[in-house]
């Protein structure tokens, strides 16, 4: 089995934003959420909501966004 980025979606209160996405980039992410759906057990009804938790994984673990980040509340602490 493929090892996501992703694990099963949290239910939270969500804030709404309007998006628009290329048809190749929903194509890609109704077939992330279909192998989601296979490798948790727990079927994705809304691939839209695997946006969120994309874009939280991605700035977790962009090391260049967490040292400016870092950075920058040190530079506001002083």
């Amino acid at each position: 089995m493929a090892k996501l980025k992703l694990g099963a979606l949290e239910d939270d209160k969500p804030v709404k934003v309007t998006l628009e996405l290329s048809a190749a980039l929903h194509r890609d992410l109704v077939s992330y959420a279909e192998v989601l759906a296979r490798e948790s057990g727990k079927p994705v009804a809304d691939p839209l909501k695997l946006i969120p938790p994309m874009i939280q994984r991605f700035m977790a673990t962009d090391r260049a966004f967490a040292r400016a980040r870092r950075d920058t509340k040190q530079a506001q602490s002083t």
